[in-house]
């Protein structure tokens, strides 16, 4: 990079100030860590927006660490967010106000520019995708009191959770000892953030046991529920607290992080109807052959779209591609997920002539009869869902 990009970027470029971080401490950014030096003050030419920072305290000889605190941040350009090592509570803690002005021009000045490591612009793609729908607002709403995120505050959170033996396990490796014992602040007496409760299962009074199942096998309605009620409707908002939760668990090791990411993941994933099947009746209807016309290939071509759609280059081929290897890879599918993957899939090859080819002899969406790790799937015709007749 030459000298002049470099110094723009500086100067338009968000600015973390740390100031007496003891040598050894991890500290992250983002989808970057690092072991802190002795010349270590901060990190510069940071993009504006939302960002995630986390540290860990070590021991004088680098070998044991406390478990991770990390928090939001949402910066506008050109912007120094200043932070001081308290070693009694072995946290970043805010400076007061006249002393972070001072600071603050001394950054602007570059006094501290040759203490600043760089933030490496080249991994800044991978944390834009992994925060495309985080907000200061929805930062703001969930972060909690004083905007620490550590899993030392979680100690009796998750006690009524119901876990698996994995989350056992994690719950185990999180908390490990390292040097939480001797963190003189109790940090488990502060409070934790303040996400959405999600319903587990739906319950209703006076429906009958085959009604209630099929509601809480397909949640689609469950998912409208919740947008409304705590989301005002907004995807964008349910989305953003699902990556806020993600990076908290991720980044910051927080297991109250990690259940909520769960809680939304399965909503999601078990809303059958609000995704892929309603995709395929919407693809369905417009490729009916009653209402369409060759294109001269061959190919039906629906009235009712136009032909771009139907090239091997347009959106929706390449979302479809992506989707199928999605399924494809997955260690565990779901059932219903899958048939009616399958189901789209033989639409789009036999309506549109598209060919999804893999990179294995054996479709990834389709197994061998004798294969063990195979999910067991009723094929069924399409009258047998929600009530819809077969075309």
């Amino acid at each position: 990079m030459d000298p002049e990009t470099a110094l723009e970027l500086v100067k338009q470029g968000v600015t973390l100030l740390l100031l007496d971080v003891p040598q050894y401490t991890l500290f992250g950014i983002d989808t970057q860590m690092f072991t802190v030096g002795p010349a270590f003050k901060g990190i510069k030419m940071i993009p504006p927006g939302p960002h995630f920072a986390y540290y860990s305290s070590s021991s004088k000889d680098g070998k044991q660490f406390s478990p991770i605190v990390g928090f939001f941040v949402d910066a506008a350009p050109s912007e120094v967010i200043v932070r001081k090592w308290n070693q009694q509570e072995e946290s970043l803690v805010k400076v007061p106000e006249e002393e972070e002005e001072r600071f603050c021009q001394a950054v602007k000045s570059l006094e501290f520019d040759r203490y600043l490591g760089p933030c490496n612009l080249s991994q800044y793609g991978k944390w834009k995708r992994l925060s495309s729908y985080l907000t200061k607002t929805i930062i703001k709403q969930i972060e909690p009191i004083g905007g620490e995120i550590t899993v030392v505050c979680e100690s009796e959170m998750d006690k009524k959770s119901p876990k698996t033996s994995i989350e056992r396990a994690l719950d185990a490796q999180l908390g490990t000892g390292k040097l939480s014992a001797s963190t003189s602040v109790d940090r488990s007496k502060k409070g934790g953030c303040y996400y959405t409760a999600i319903p587990r299962v739906i319950k209703r009074k006076g429906m009958e046991g085959k009604e209630l199942t099929s509601l809480n096998l397909d949640k689609t309605e469950l998912l409208e529920s919740v947008l409304m009620k705590d989301y005002g409707g907004s995807e964008d908002l349910l989305l953003g607290e699902l990556q806020f939760a993600y990076i908290a668990f991720l980044m910051g090791q927080s297991l109250e992080a990690f259940f909520q990411w769960k809680s939304l993941v399965s909503l999601l994933l078990s809303c059958i109807e609000a995704f892929i099947k309603v995709v395929f009746y919407q693809l369905k209807y417009g490729l009916e052959k009653d209402r369409t016309e060759s294109n001269g290939a061959g190919i039906a071509v629906s009235s009712l779209l136009d032909e771009s759609w139907f090239s091997a280059d347009s959106f929706l081929h390449r979302l479809c591609k992506d989707f199928f290897l999605l399924v494809q890879d997955a260690t565990v599918v779901d059932g219903d997920l899958l048939a009616w993957t399958r189901k789209l899939k033989e639409l789009l090859e036999k309506n549109v002539g598209w060919e999804f080819q893999q990179n294995s002899a054996v479709d990834g969406i389709y197994f061998e009869e004798d294969d063990e790790f195979a999910p067991v799937v009723e094929m069924l015709d399409e009258s047998s869902f929600d009530g819809v007749p077969a075309a």
